[in-house]
């Protein structure tokens, strides 16, 4: 399901995934794994073992057109949530976060939430990038996210 934001600046999509909330967390807590589910088509590569363990870590990320992003950890908790604000390398982030929730509905089924907030970006060489993040973008992500997920726990059983 899909929510096309509003004028504060925020889009987020959700869906049900039937993994359970830790597999799906460390898909997303270890960068080298997210340009697997990118629905951006943004993200190139990033080097391993960056598993983020809490606020405050940054990782980098390079982007598909070779530039290299810091992404500064703002929220965490461990399975659950982990949020970050991006930045070019060396300068403080600009304003905009990208987020996941993770809340489990059953044994083997988390609701999976992805926000991207821009409403505090500063950046006006970001505005129209921004503007042009859409719900069917995050929600690209969120259904190959799902799909890895679900991949591996058929794989477990």
């Amino acid at each position: 399901m899909a929510d096309d934001g509003d004028a504060s600046g925020m889009v987020k999509a959700t869906r049900e995934v039937a993994a359970d909330a830790e597999m799906i967390f460390d898909l997303i807590a270890d960068p080298s794994q997210q340009p697997r589910w990118d629905g951006n088509d943004n993200l190139a590569e990033a080097p391993t073992s960056q598993r983020v363990h809490g606020v405050g870590d940054v990782f980098t990320m390079v982007l598909t057109g070779g530039s290299v992003r810091e992404n500064h950890v703002v929220e965490f908790e461990e399975g659950r949530r982990i949020a970050w604000r991006p930045a070019d390398p060396g300068q403080r982030p600009a304003g905009h976060l990208w987020r996941w929730e993770l809340e489990p509905v059953g044994d083997s089924t988390t609701k999976v939430t992805h926000t991207y907030d821009w409403s505090q970006l500063t950046d006006e060489n970001r505005f129209a990038r921004a503007r042009s993040t859409t719900t069917d973008m995050l929600q690209a992500s969120v259904d190959r996210l799902a799909d890895l997920a679900e991949r591996a726990t058929r794989l477990c059983r």
